[in-house]
């Protein structure tokens, strides 16, 4: 599919390149074989104490038969032997027993090397990687991996459990001077049981940030009264309300564990952090193992509307810190890199509305953002992000961006992902790209002045060759609620100083003819209109809604809101047969003044 405008190379800032480091991969699969290895080293010690078991009912058979001799069978040559026999296998007996002990001592040692020094580390990266996805990032991956991980890990670690304790019954039933098993048996059984509770309290994660089943991109933000998801490990929560409770399972729903609050949060703040705790109890093989892990914080509100500054509290909160518990954090809120913000800027786009923004959208975004006195060092504060007015303006940076978002999700969206929306380009921008362009060439260019609204410029040329631009006042979701913006571009009509109504929209820029970018986006055909006379359905006139602007030919700038107004040409032709010029006036004025 051909692209609309210029270059399409979206933006991959450090956060996302840190994240698809291929070294994140070679430690993934460093972890996965040191796992094999140390199982299959425990599988190696089980048939030393499977071997040790049967060198032991060995020892004891022979033991027992001397035991039951006559006293003159002891003295013969027979009997001798079978006492340097018997001393031989007890020789070999704790020679084994001793091999036995040091290969546990050394997987010991080489598990606990493993989960402290490299698999936390990973699971840390996971838990990263899973703040990043949160606020819009690339898909976090690899907790299966993890998962299978610390399973044959904890299934190694209970395995050197069960040895130890067969260990210990074979010295019960038979020990001797410099025995090592009551030597060294405890400590290892106490290192053995410590790894095991250390790796299933570090496996206790949260899978599934809290999320509102109503807003699924926008994870962390909590509204009171209203029902929220968790996943934990492979049981999914459902969660509403606060304090604590005991959760059941709900046969209904697969088996899912669930408890319902209703009381959630008595003082709602878009800036104050709240976390959400999870705790169980599991008994498993003789141990009682108390797991506790917490959620990202959240953010709780009480009505929709405080939604988006919410949502931008729980992006800055993950841009800028690893720590998954700071709940003071708003306190002293940390600057961010400018290069991170624009990557996650992006991540908006691409997550929320299907495709993220380019080197040559972000810079527009940038120059808002980096004015003289928010800029220092590649870094911006979080006042100027969502606190501060954009200059001559009365909406701050996010409120901008966070209407176009919405703007494109409900109105503008497939244009958007086909790549045909430019949006974010600056007018002086604007006209540098369509000067040298055909006549007719336009770009549709999200509005600076006003929230949510998209307009169009396109160009063309004077009598004398003067290069002119038009620009067309901004559509909102008012009006974009009642006819599809493909629609308005097809059906869009000037009205030139000789009153003959022509559409200027040619080519969308650089040069693709305007029905093939937009032909399979339209709602309809172009509309025709009947006159007056003509009744429709319950007897009211049928009309259409068709956007037509009068454009002065002595005028190169964009005219004036009541110059630039939607109406049908058809309809425009009927009311001049019917109506006076001052009557056509004021009903072209009334209805859709300047926003």
């Amino acid at each position: 599919m051909a692209v609309a405008f210029g270059k399409d190379t979206f933006f991959q800032g450090p956060l996302e390149k840190s994240l698809q480091s291929s070294s994140v991969s070679e430690r993934q699969r460093n972890v996965e074989h040191k796992v094999a290895a140390i199982k299959n080293s425990v599988q190696i010690t089980e048939q030393d104490t499977k071997y040790l078991e049967d060198l032991q009912d060995e020892f004891d058979y022979r033991y027992k038969t001397i035991q039951t001799m006559d006293q003159g069978d002891k003295n013969n040559a027979l009997m001798n032997q079978e006492v340097l026999t018997l001393q031989e296998m007890l020789n070999s007996l704790d020679f084994k027993r001793k091999e036995a002990l040091s290969k546990v001592t050394q997987i010991v040692n080489e598990t606990d090397l493993l989960v402290s020094n490299t698999l936390l580390e990973e699971l840390q990266d996971w838990q990263r990687r899973q703040q990043v996805a949160c606020i819009g990032g690339p898909l976090h991956n690899g907790l299966d991996q993890l998962q299978n991980c610390f399973t044959l890990l904890a299934e190694s670690l209970f395995q050197l459990k069960r040895q130890l304790e067969k260990l210990e019954e074979q010295s019960t039933k038979m020990t001797y001077d410099g025995d090592p098993i009551p030597l060294q048996r405890a400590h290892l059984l106490d290192r053995v049981t410590y790894l095991i509770y250390n790796l299933f309290k570090n496996s206790f994660v949260v899978e599934r940030q809290p999320c509102m089943p109503t807003h699924p991109q926008r994870p962390l933000v909590l509204k009171t009264l209203i029902q929220f998801t968790v996943k934990l490990s492979n049981r999914r929560f459902v969660l509403c309300g606060t304090h604590v409770k005991a959760m059941s399972i709900e046969e209904s729903s697969n088996g899912s564990l669930s408890v319902e609050f209703r009381h959630l949060g008595c003082h709602v703040v878009t800036e104050e952090l709240h976390s959400i705790t999870f705790e169980t109890q599991i008994c498993l093989y003789g141990l009682t193992i108390d797991l506790e892990t917490s959620s990202l914080p959240v953010v709780m509100i009480s009505n929709v509307s405080q939604l988006p500054n919410a949502w931008a509290s729980i992006i800055w909160y993950n841009v800028s810190t690893h720590d998954s518990q700071n709940l003071l954090f708003f306190t002293n809120p940390p600057p961010v890199t400018l290069s991170q913000l624009l990557e996650v800027m992006s991540w908006q786009f691409s997550s929320y509305v299907g495709r993220g923004l380019n080197s040559d959208q972000l810079s527009m975004l940038a120059e808002k953002l980096t004015v003289p006195s928010s800029y220092s060092d590649g870094h911006l504060t979080w006042a100027k992000f969502c606190k501060e007015h954009l200059p001559g303006k009365s909406f701050t940076f996010w409120t901008w961006l966070e209407a176009i978002l919405d703007l494109i999700k409900k109105h503008i969206l497939p244009l958007w992902i086909d790549g045909y929306v430019m949006g974010f380009v600056s007018k002086e921008k604007e006209r540098l790209l369509l000067k040298d362009k055909m006549p007719g060439t336009f770009l549709l260019r999200f509005s600076e002045s006003h929230l949510g609204g998209i307009t169009f410029t396109w160009v063309d040329h004077s009598e004398n060759g003067e290069v002119r631009f038009h620009s067309v006042e901004p559509y909102n979701k008012g009006r974009l609620s009642a006819l599809p913006f493909a629609d308005i571009l097809r059906d869009y009509k000037v009205i030139m100083a000789e009153n003959i109504p022509e559409n200027p929209l040619k080519y969308l820029y650089p040069d693709i003819p305007k029905d093939k970018a937009f032909g399979k986006h339209y709602s309809s055909q172009p509309c025709e209109v009947s006159r007056p006379t003509e009744r429709g359905d319950k007897g009211y006139v049928p009309s259409v809604f068709i956007p037509i602007s009068t454009i002065r030919s002595d005028l190169t700038e964009p005219q004036s809101p009541s110059d630039l107004l939607p109406m049908s040409p058809s309809v425009y032709a009927v009311l001049r047969e019917n109506l006076s010029p001052a009557t056509i006036e004021t009903a072209m004025k009334s209805p859709y003044s300047a926003e």
